[in-house]
């Protein structure tokens, strides 16, 4: 019987086969790059909003603290978008006849809301819960990235899956005191900037179980107490210096802090707490888990935290 096909239709088969495999491989890896892409994420995108609004104008100018307009980030599992009436408390004041403003006074006029574009959207089946990362040592910086730099807001990480894990594996790099949480320029401990931290004795499973402070406590003084006031109950005080560091208080002048305003929480004087002085934030970051309480990297990504 005659053959039904040439010799050569054995290396055009295997060819195909070949081809085929590399078309695939292919079309996986420019899928996932894709997937990575800003083109999906949006990241570094600046939305076209209503009102061209300014963090650097109003964070690193203005110097208003991140709660001001966010009202519910320390509290709730959402920081919040704010009302008309926030923007109204200055703006009834100044720029009062501005046009880029106009949305803003036709919202106050009306009560129609401001439809904002948001910027930082996570999709529908994520939980993310803002109060619970703010209170265990998460800083703004850290997943909004510079804000008080940024003239329009823009998505400075992904905000994928993969990033979110990258984080919760070893999240002691990214851990900070809390009374550091709103300084965008926080880097870290490090040789040329040590942090001392120094365990108060307090219970539960919050940070006011340590203090730390960015300040020789061996220098000793009322500035050593007020410091460790501050990072106990770093909100009590009203304003930061988001850029700085520097905690004031509302009605003191500016640089000052007033004594005098600081609640009594009853921690042992200066003298009696152990510092323990850290000059890298790997360190600073382990020491932070365990005081905080955060859970392993095994508890934070397995399935079954969720899916018992």
């Amino acid at each position: 019987m005659a053959q039904v096909f040439d010799r050569n239709s054995n290396a055009l088969a295997r060819a195909s086969l070949v081809i085929s495999g590399l078309i695939v491989i292919a079309l996986g890896v420019g899928l996932n790059s894709l997937q990575r892409s800003p083109w999906v994420t949006r990241q570094g995108q600046r939305a076209d909003q209503p009102v061209p609004f300014s963090h650097k104008h109003h964070v690193e100018g203005l110097g208003l603290q991140c709660q001001y307009c966010h009202t519910g980030v320390e509290r709730s599992s959402y920081a919040g978008i704010p009302p008309t009436k926030t923007c109204i408390n200055c703006h009834a004041q100044i720029w009062t006849n501005a046009a880029l403003l106009e949305p803003v006074r036709h919202s106050w006029a009306t009560g129609e809301s401001i439809n904002w574009i948001r910027v930082h959207d996570l999709p529908d089946y994520v939980y993310f819960n803002h109060e619970i990362h703010v209170n265990k040592g998460i800083g703004c910086a850290s997943c909004h990235g510079r804000v008080d730099e940024m003239p329009l807001m823009y998505e400075e990480n992904s905000l994928q899956m993969e990033w979110c894990l990258n984080c919760h594996r070893n999240p002691s790099v990214n851990l900070r005191p809390t009374a550091e949480i709103y300084n965008m320029a926080w880097a870290g401990a490090s040789g040329d900037s040590p942090v001392w931290c120094a365990d108060t004795g307090r219970g539960g499973a919050t940070a006011q179980s340590v203090t730390c402070t960015t300040k020789d406590p061996s220098a000793g003084g009322a500035e050593t107490a007020m410091l460790q006031e501050l990072d106990l109950h770093p909100r009590s005080m009203g304003r930061a210096n988001a850029g700085s560091g520097t905690h004031t208080d509302p009605h003191a002048t500016s640089g000052e802090v007033n004594a005098s305003s600081l609640p009594a929480v009853g921690l042992p004087p200066a003298s009696s707490l152990s510092y323990t002085k850290f000059t890298s934030q790997s360190d600073l970051g382990k020491y932070l888990t365990a005081k905080y309480h955060i859970r392993t990297a095994n508890e934070l990504s397995s399935c079954e935290v969720c899916h018992r």
